[in-house]
């Protein structure tokens, strides 16, 4: 590489300078710029709730709200929200939630013990909690969304087979918001050939390519290829200075949910039983019985409108009816609104050649769709009906994607086990963008929903669900098989 002789301490492995191999000063900027916007929305929202709640109820020394911020900002540094961000691709303020809560929490009584800030009534510092969770949520939301918008995309370097690299190409391409785009790879096989799709090397050359193209992040896949655990590749990634992620193949089978555990000094994974406990199906039944509930009464008005639209535009039903797949394969009737002409279903084999999506069949653009069909779809209103299904226990509000008897035929072995809970009306699958994530991605997220439930996964994934169905367009929206 032409580097004249160094004095200090090397990199193991090569002789190449440790004081090289920092962050490189994009990448420092980045973090920067996302550390000091995240600081500055939690302290808008700190003073923020002090001073509305403090008007709202009439509650004197809001002024002293200044007073209490260097107090939140050390316990939300302790709990680790300004640090995280650095360290994953996937930046999103509903993962940290349930920790601003707490830190909310912690916050909240020290502030009422210490009488810094004094709430009339007593249900003001709860009033005072709620607004300052709400605030937070929203406002690093926003400071996540303007960073993106103001730094450069991340730049990524894969370890790893071909196949591996363009998984994570397509992982990122599909969501704008992860801000990343890979550069390369490097194979984790040593003395490989140096020739292939997007290669730059091998893992002996990992340190240069790092340097050589600016890498921020590097991806490392180890049983794809070479070392099987990948030990020394991860060690030799963290010690170039760069951020490190691992693709263990491991997470494919176990989920999330797991437990460090210690056997005597060496780290040993503790695994929770595949499904729903029995106490998790009462809590999961319990949250979409009260939810769909109160989102029935909320819309029943605007089933009434749809209803009628439905009928007046087209000759055929209000409602389209589909035998589908639901929980331990027993088969159920699926509800929506007629969204397609009355003999879509006999044109189902016409239209064979513009399937999208084999082995299901989707078409983005159906031409058996009514106008007002594709406005229905395009905000998935069509899918409404579906409460009444949830409410019946046929269906949850999240879950795996109900399948036609059609489609299930196709699914054997572990691919079966997504029948363990009901199928939903949204779930991991469709949030992500169903007509392009492939139909093997959706088997491994719906068994790794089922591995890894738990409420707040229920609660992220719906309100994802709000956002997704609002911003896309009628080219994104995945029509549901005819």
């Amino acid at each position: 590489m032409g580097l004249t002789q160094q004095t200090g301490p090397t990199l193991a492995g090569t002789d190449l300078p440790l004081e090289q191999f920092v962050l490189p000063g994009r990448a420092r900027r980045r973090e920067l710029i996302g550390r000091l916007a995240l600081l500055a929305a939690d302290m808008v929202a700190v003073v923020g709730s002090i001073v509305l709640v403090a008007e709202v109820t009439n509650s004197p020394r809001a002024t002293w709200a200044l007073a209490v911020l260097p107090l939140y900002a050390v316990i939300a540094k302790t709990a680790g929200l300004y640090d995280r961000d650095n360290f994953v691709i996937h930046k999103t303020t509903l993962d940290e939630a349930p920790v601003l809560v707490a830190v909310v929490s912690i916050f909240t009584l020290f502030v009422q013990g210490a009488r810094a800030v004094e709430f009339q009534g007593r249900s003001n510092p709860f009033l005072f909690w709620g607004v300052l969770v709400a605030a937070l949520i929203a406002l690093r939301g926003l400071a996540r969304f303007l960073t993106v918008r103001l730094t450069g995309s991340e730049r990524v370097l894969v370890v790893g087979d071909a196949p591996t690299t363009a998984l994570v190409k397509r992982k990122l391409a599909a969501d704008t918001s992860l801000n990343a785009m890979v550069v390369g790879r490097v194979s984790a096989r040593p003395g490989s050939p140096r020739f292939g799709d997007n290669l730059l090397g091998t893992v002996d050359d990992l340190p240069a390519v790092i340097q050589e193209h600016s890498i921020e992040r590097v991806i490392v896949s180890p049983t794809a290829e070479g070392d099987e655990d990948g030990v020394d590749i991860i060690r030799l990634a963290t010690a170039t200075g760069v951020r490190v992620a691992v693709l263990p193949r491991l997470l494919e089978v176990i989920g999330t949910s797991v437990e460090f555990d210690d056997l005597g000094g060496r780290l040993v994974l503790g695994l929770r039983g595949f499904g729903l406990a029995p106490s998790s199906r009462v809590l999961k039944r319990s949250f979409d019985i009260v939810v769909t509930t109160t989102l029935l009464i909320a819309v029943s008005p605007l089933l009434l409108l749809i209803a009628l639209a439905v009928k007046l535009t087209s000759p055929g039903p209000v409602l389209f009816r589909q035998t589908r797949v639901g929980r331990h394969g027993r088969e159920f009737q699926l509800l929506k609104f007629r969204t397609m002409v009355k003999d879509a279903e006999a044109q189902k084999d016409l239209l064979m050649q513009h399937n999208e999506a084999a082995p299901l069949f989707k078409i983005a653009n159906d031409p058996r769709t009514t106008p007002i069909g594709r406005f229905l779809r395009r905000y998935a209103l069509d899918e409404l009906p579906q409460l009444f299904s949830v409410l019946r226990g046929d269906m949850s509000l999240v879950g795996p994607r109900p399948l036609i008897t059609q489609e299930d035929r196709m699914f054997t072995g572990w691919q079966r086990r997504r029948y363990h809970v009901a199928p939903g009306i949204t779930g991991p699958w469709q949030i992500l963008g169903s007509s392009r994530v492939p139909v093997e991605d959706m088997l491994t997220l719906d068994y790794l929903y089922c591995s890894s439930w738990s409420l707040w996964l229920d609660a992220k994934i719906l309100a994802r669900t709000v956002p997704y169905v609002l911003g896309r367009n009628s080219g994104e929206h995945n029509p549901e098989p005819r």
